[in-house]
């Protein structure tokens, strides 16, 4: 390599970072072997907090690589950043409960720097090759994890499952992608745009198989078969992981393919995500009612919530941009918020995740308590909390754009989805206490603070989030 190409790896300096940083804890933790799984898991924070600095660090405007297929814009900037936060409290969440468990292993770690190494090679992937690559190396780790408690049945269930159904996704995929190729001639996003035209049936066939991967991936309808058994089977914290940062980087390639790929047949595309949007938002919504394990409820809680973020995309406009990723930035801090506190769910006889589980909770733990149903509340869309705004930023979007029906059923879903979070804070409230959990450790007590507090004060201070969701947006248009 001459000095003359070192520039054009300038953009890829955060993935340098994960991939040379993930080797050496391989190599560490393979030499030391459990002993040093502690250091390890400790060394992959810092390491997710350095990628995220050396992104910050990064010249601002876009920069392009490889021939314009890596790409780093304000969009890719500002979902980076999200899915580093995400992939560092889930390793965070996760280290007293590997020590309790007795699963101190340094692979854990490791695996969630390469799925996130993935995730970052994903979101700013601008050609359909990029796209498969980012999306298989955040994929493969993750297969790996879901597994990880070989002993236990449901979670070698769970990470069969999810292997079995992400290899027919990924073939769906490429089907799609190579439909696309054949039709345009290009692989590239801006090449794409260019040949697309006016559609036609062969592409549109392409775009729904592609479309289809996609869905596979944040878990949205007819796609998201795998969602309650994976998140019921795997280990919590793999399932809180699970439930933030691959939907991040999911929702950042569906938005930049739809986006800059597809500009000139939005009308075509935008049919597909509004029946996604309804059918998950629906599905979401009704299907947790009646789940009493708290695991199978925040899938089903994430089905709907990917359906109310997919309203924004539908509308296909800058604002609509900016609608889901504000609502995927707040998700995520409502989802890890609860995670933290189904992580300390626990007692002498080990871990529990019955909602049951959780009755009389505002006695024995009040501070949990009042914490997790902010956040329940939050998910539910009731204002002033950030749930509302990220909720109002898409309805707003669609009505905007002229999705009256699809934004009338978005408030009827989130009403009817309010029930179950209602009935969780009900039981936290107002049935008679059961035995108590243990005290939360620190690292859950950290994560539920940050959390919660930033869903509560949200609507004092609004203005940055949303200001950088804007600037983000409109870098893709």
């Amino acid at each position: 390599m001459n000095a003359a190409q070192l520039p054009t790896l300038v953009p890829l300096l955060p993935e340098f970072v994960l991939g040379l940083g993930a080797m050496a804890l391989l190599m560490f933790g393979a030499f030391r072997g459990e002993s040093g799984a502690r250091s390890v898991d400790i060394a992959a924070i810092a390491l997710l907090a350095i990628a995220g600095a050396t992104l910050l660090w990064l010249p601002s405007g876009r920069l392009t690589t490889f021939g314009g297929s890596f790409v780093v814009d304000d969009f890719a900037r500002y979902l980076k950043i999200l899915a580093l936060a995400g992939s560092a409290a889930a390793i965070l969440m996760s280290l007293d409960y590997v020590k309790r468990e007795r699963q101190q292993r340094f692979e854990y770690s490791v695996l969630v720097l390469l799925s996130t190494l993935g995730m970052l090679m994903l979101i700013s992937a601008s050609d359909l090759i990029a796209l498969y690559l980012g999306l298989e190396l955040m994929s493969l780790p993750l297969y790996v994890v879901a597994a990880s408690h070989r002993n236990v049945l449901r979670s070698t269930e769970a990470g069969l499952k999810y292997f079995v159904l992400g290899a027919l996704s990924s073939g769906m995929l490429l089907y799609g992608a190579s439909l696309i190729y054949g039709f345009t001639g290009t692989v590239n996003f801006a090449g794409i745009a260019q040949a697309a035209g006016q559609g036609g049936v062969g592409l549109i066939f392409g775009i729904v198989f592609l479309f289809a991967g996609f869905c596979f991936k944040i878990s949205a309808v007819p796609f998201h078969m795998w969602t309650p058994d994976v998140y019921e089977g795997a280990p919590t914290p793999i399932t809180a992981f699970f439930a933030a940062a691959p939907k991040v980087a999911g929702i950042a390639i569906f938005v930049r393919v739809a986006v800059v790929a597809f500009p000139g047949i939005t009308s075509q595309w935008q049919q597909i995500l509004v029946f996604v949007s309804i059918a998950s938002m629906g599905l979401g919504a009704f299907a947790a009612i009646g789940q009493r394990n708290i695991k199978r409820l925040m899938a089903y809680s994430s089905i709907g919530h990917m359906g109310f973020a997919l309203i924004g995309l539908a509308a296909g406009t800058a604002e609509g941009v900016q609608g889901v990723l504000v609502y995927i930035a707040i998700y995520v801090t409502m989802t890890l918020g609860v995670f933290a506190v189904i992580l300390s769910m626990r007692r002498s006889t080990g871990m529990v995740e019955s909602i049951d589980q959780l009755a009389g909770l505002s006695r024995t733990h009040p501070a949990t308590a009042f914490f997790l149903a902010m956040l329940l509340f939050s998910m539910a869309g009731v204002p002033p909390l950030a749930g509302f705004f990220a909720k109002f930023y898409v309805f707003l979007a669609a009505i905007k754009a002229g999705l009256y029906i699809l934004a009338v059923i978005g408030v009827l879903a989130s009403v009817v989805g309010a029930y179950y979070y209602l009935a969780i804070i009900k039981v936290m409230y107002f049935d008679e206490p059961v035995e108590s959990f243990y005290a939360m450790p620190y690292e859950l007590r950290l994560v539920l603070g940050v959390c919660g507090l930033f869903n509560i004060l949200f609507f004092l201070y609004p203005g940055p989030l949303v200001g950088v969701a804007s600037a983000a947006a409109h870098s893709l248009f």
